[in-house]
């Protein structure tokens, strides 16, 4: 009898004990960055080729778990360190580091999340939920912030502030996101009123459950996932005009599947918006534009290793529509040396996009990535 309670007595602890480790506070640490050497034709003041170095991303960031339920997220981030011509320290871009996101989080049931702060905006895929250290080519499409573009929806250098609610029921196959936030601020807005986003995707295959999906898998992975989103915010004063309102809708396929021993992703997206909060200047776009932007990326995962890693090959062929305006093509290629999957990384790649009044230039980016 005194060994069965003395064992019972020791299963107690141990469940009490392990129960209080589950629940107890802990930190994560990680760092990543992402460093580009980039040589542009046409983009020197002479109209000859401009050479630049500079840090593409560093992010720094800190998840924090109080409880089974309640965490935390903050990522202090400077993007675009060194580029030429570019200084804007309160952003993080040029110079200067900035608050990207920071975030807490409340989560009392596996399929419904509360989350306030600063966040990406559920809206799109790629500048919604994808990791900018995880994508398939060496950057985003131009139209939503990548290479030389530009984002066409408001944001806080890719985020806003507000409330998301968010989860995954059906055991992650179905995530619903879905928030109110900040938008366009000041002058423009002069009635205070806020944005509306939201995003629901369906997995048909494996559940992509996390806040931060990846770009490509790399074969570690069956997803086959079909994306709607929406972004809306009323009384805005855009070009001189008042009561405007900004609004868009996209629709996205993202398809990532081992093919033998390597892999094939695949990535595509049509986005609608009207009434412009932000121009893109780059396409010769104004604000208050309507516009139709779509994209097709994709690549493969060769099959065999080439000495200490594995090379990744991609394209993609993008597309800006605009009422009034000549329409823009934006192609891409490249390919990735991955010594380390996406943790140690090394790309060449080419893309060619119009500047503004400067004819159509080419690019060459060299990035060396390395994440810990």
């Amino acid at each position: 009898m005194r060994i069965l309670l003395a064992a019972s007595a020791l299963g107690l602890w141990t469940v009490a004990s392990t129960a209080r480790a589950a629940d107890a506070p802990s930190l994560s640490f990680g760092l990543r960055l992402q460093g580009w050497y980039v040589a542009e034709e046409h983009g020197a003041a002479d109209g000859g080729t401009a050479q630049d170095f500079l840090l593409r991303r560093g992010y720094l960031s800190v998840t924090g778990k109080l409880t089974s339920s309640v965490s935390a997220f903050v990522h202090v981030s400077g993007d675009r360190i060194g580029q030429a011509g570019l200084d804007a320290p309160g952003l993080g871009l040029g110079t200067g580091l900035a608050l990207r996101d920071a975030w807490v989080s409340w989560q009392p049931h596996a399929a419904f999340r509360v989350q306030a702060g600063r966040m990406y905006v559920p809206f799109t895929r790629a500048f919604g939920t994808e990791s900018t250290f995880t994508l398939v080519g060496v950057d985003l499409p131009q139209t939503q912030g990548g290479g030389r573009g530009a984002l066409f929806y408001p944001s806080k250098v890719g985020r806003d502030d507000g409330v998301v609610v968010w989860g995954g029921p059906w055991h992650g196959r179905l995530q619903y996101r879905l928030g109110v936030m900040q938008g366009v601020e000041g002058q423009a807005n002069p009635g205070s009123s806020l944005r509306l986003a939201g995003r629901l995707s369906l997995n048909l295959l494996e559940a992509e459950t996390s806040w931060f999906n990846r770009g490509t898998y790399l074969g570690e992975k069956r997803v086959l996932a079909l994306g709607v989103g929406f972004d809306r915010q009323a009384n805005l004063v855009l070009g001189q005009t008042s009561g405007r309102t900004y609004s868009a809708w996209t629709a996205d396929l993202f398809f990532d599947h081992p093919l033998r021993r390597g892999a094939l992703t695949v990535e595509a997206s049509y986005t609608d918006a009207h009434s412009l909060p932000q121009g893109l200047p780059f396409a010769g776009v104004p604000v208050g534009a309507a516009g139709r932007m779509s994209y097709l990326q994709g690549g493969f995962l060769l099959p065999w290793r080439l000495g200490a890693g594995r090379i990744q090959l991609y394209a993609r062929a993008e597309r800006l529509i605009v009422e009034d305006a000549d329409d823009t093509s934006l192609p891409a290629a490249g390919l990735s040396y991955l010594v380390r999957g996406q943790d140690l990384k090394l790309t060449a790649d080419w893309s060619r996009s119009p500047q503004g009044a400067r004819p159509a230039s080419s690019a060459l980016t060299l990035q060396a990535q390395v994440g810990f």
